[in-house]
């Protein structure tokens, strides 16, 4: 108010030219019969509409974004689940195969082993680190007793070491306190088997000069009294000499397939150990056939193991016909032999009967050469 009082009548001319100007705008019209007023309000306003319109435009996409992933995050959510509950009910049928399998073998294998078990299953595990314990659900009610071996029909798996009515504490082979005696089935090396602690058992006892072979098998012995002569333990995985004894480290057969099902023996029946089969084991093999009297002995292929054709059978007849009539292949000037008499008999270098003299074809007809 105080720059207007003092440029006063600045001010006033002023706003009579803008008046003026105005009243000009809106009088003059453009080429397009626009009024010119309406032309500057226009242009003054338009970057102002474009800003808003962007910003409108923007805010939108924006909340149909958001929303859009919001969905897009429940249906993955949704997805995941339904996978992770997919995973879980293969990895339950996966197991539920996998037990009738082992539930199958041990059936087959009771059936076909001389020694009376008793089929058990594993209900839990010790925690104790330092040893390594099963719990079967099989006790002193089903006649199971202290002592009992315990196996799969892979080998050994431990012994029983304390009853309860319906229940058994089973040892593992690869416990350190457990031992058996075992023998090697190729050099019939016997040692001590016992367990390392760490899923591997080694074989005690067993001198330096002995053999023992990488990859040989150890079954037990029977002398022990608990385990069936010839039950598989273990095989070896290294062997190397040690200070007086050889150190063997053996990877268990029986523990290999899991523990889910074993086997209690409750009246055992000593085996023998098989022998390890000759790696070049000779093979027997039938005299060849004898030949049918219905077939040409032209026919018949070589016995030298040559395969031969029919186009080869062909081409050795005639050859044999022209042998016996003199005839020279490869010679221009030698009379053409006649192709329609049979065959000589094997053995015979003579001339066939009826042969031609000279060559020539009593018909008078000479042949064509094949």
């Amino acid at each position: 108010m105080e720059f207007l009082n003092r440029f006063r009548n600045l001010s006033v001319l002023v706003a009579a030219i803008l008046a003026q100007l105005l009243l000009l705008a809106y009088q003059v019209r453009s080429n397009q019969d626009v009024r010119l007023v309406r032309v500057w309000a226009v242009s003054a306003m338009t970057p102002l509409a474009r800003v808003l319109e962007a910003g409108r435009a923007g805010g939108s996409r924006f909340l149909q974004d958001y929303f859009l992933l919001l969905g897009v995050r429940q249906e993955n959510r949704k997805m995941k689940s339904e996978l992770e509950q997919a995973e879980m009910e293969n990895q339950y049928l996966r197991s539920q195969l996998s037990t009738a399998d082992n539930a199958k073998a041990l059936a087959i294998f009771q059936t076909t082993s001389r020694s009376k078990t008793l089929a058990a299953h594993n209900i839990g595990r010790t925690t104790d680190s330092s040893s390594q314990v099963i719990y079967v659900d099989r006790g002193s009610s089903d006649g199971v007793q202290k002592g009992f071996a315990v196996i799969t029909p892979e080998g050994l798996v431990g012994k029983v070491i304390n009853v309860f009515p319906k229940t058994s504490d089973v040892l593992l082979i690869t416990d350190p306190s457990f031992a058996a005696y075992v023998v090697s089935q190729k050099h019939h090396v016997h040692g001590t088997l016992k367990g390392s602690g760490d899923g591997t058992v080694i074989v005690d006892h067993v001198e330096n000069e002995e053999t023992v072979d990488v990859g040989e098998m150890f079954l037990a012995s029977g002398e022990d009294l608990i385990f069936p002569r010839g039950t598989p333990a273990g095989q070896v995985a290294v062997v190397r000499d040690g200070r007086g004894h050889k150190e063997i480290y053996l990877t268990p057969t029986g523990l290999q397939n899991g523990l889910d099902d074993v086997l209690i023996v409750t009246d055992g029946v000593h085996g023998s150990i098989p022998p390890v089969a000759a790696p070049d084991e000779a093979v027997h093999l039938l005299q060849p056939p004898a030949p049918d009297d219905s077939t040409p002995a032209a026919d018949l292929p070589a016995q030298s193991g040559a395969h031969l054709t029919d186009l080869d059978r062909v081409t050795e007849k005639y050859r044999a016909i022209g042998e016996a009539q003199h005839h020279a292949f490869g010679d221009k000037n030698s009379p053409a032999p006649n192709y329609n008499l049979a065959p000589p008999a094997a053995g015979s270098g003579s001339t066939p009967p009826n042969a031609p003299s000279g060559g020539s074809d009593p018909s008078g007809v000479a042949p064509q050469h094949p």
